[in-house]
């Protein structure tokens, strides 16, 4: 059943007008009439009586029309509530403490909404925005499929950071302050090291160092000037590129396109 049939009975039921329903749909009177004929043809069954002064809905008319008005509201329900739910979003956790802040607080500067956010593992984000349980994730992946696709935002540098100076080309002499198993110390580092603090916090990391208890890898976006730190670069270590990804939408529920345009 085409909608543009039951969109044209319901204006017409609405107006009790021919007219008044092809003034609304800005399409001829008579492109009307056929649209409900042939809404009449599909069911099998008269919804309006015409004359040439009148319309007039029949029994089964009125119990469409009724039932039209109910799909109508709910339907403009669904839409409103989807532009006020919160906004999903994932991303890996140095992201969030170092790099995010800035865009969520010049969202809320602009719009009065809700956001979740969930901090994940990559392998984690990437799942939850393919089951649809997230409306954005910002990672270091850029995903392609039909399902997703992945925006890049920037180049992310890393560097390793100290309190004082050391010898870079003997890192198993300091103690190492790293993320996780896949920290990228382990991957600099010729050598692997059995002195290390293990923390699940960028902030973290980077106050242990600035105490003098270890030295670090961290993003360069994670360093301020008033920490006071050693910064060495990393030539060897290629830049991670850091991406937006979001559901292959044709056109983005307007919540999600108003935080894009933030960024």
């Amino acid at each position: 059943m085409d909608y543009r049939y039951l969109q044209a009975f319901l204006l017409t039921a609405e107006h009790l007008s021919f007219s008044k329903a092809a003034n609304e749909l800005q399409i001829a009177q008579s492109a009307v009439s056929r649209q409900i004929k042939l809404l009449e043809s599909s069911l099998g069954e008269e919804v309006i009586i015409r004359s040439s002064k009148k319309v007039l809905l029949t029994n089964k008319g009125k119990q469409l029309y009724f039932a039209l008005k109910h799909f109508e509201k709910m339907a403009d329900n669904i839409f409103e509530q989807e532009d006020k739910a919160p906004l999903k979003i994932g991303i890996l956790h140095g992201l969030l403490e170092n790099w995010f802040g800035p865009y969520l607080k010049k969202y809320y500067t602009n719009f009065n909404k809700n956001i979740e956010i969930i901090v994940k593992s990559q392998n984690e984000l990437r799942s939850l925005i393919e089951e649809g349980k997230l409306d954005l994730i910002f990672s270091t992946e850029n995903i392609q499929s039909e399902l997703i696709s992945s925006l890049k935002l920037f180049d992310e540098t890393l560097i390793l950071i100290s309190k004082n100076d050391i010898d870079i080309n003997n890192l198993t002499s300091h103690r190492w302050i790293v993320y996780g198993p896949a920290d990228h110390l382990y991957s600099i580092s010729e050598k692997n090291h059995n002195n290390f603090i293990e923390v699940e916090s960028i902030t973290t990391i980077v106050n242990l160092v600035k105490q003098g208890i270890g030295i670090a890898v961290v993003p360069d976006h994670a360093i301020k000037h008033e920490d006071q730190l050693i910064c060495n670069k990393l030539p060897k270590m290629p830049k991670a590129e850091i991406f937006m990804t979001s559901l292959n939408y044709k056109t983005l529920p307007k919540n999600i396109e108003e935080f894009i345009n933030i960024l």
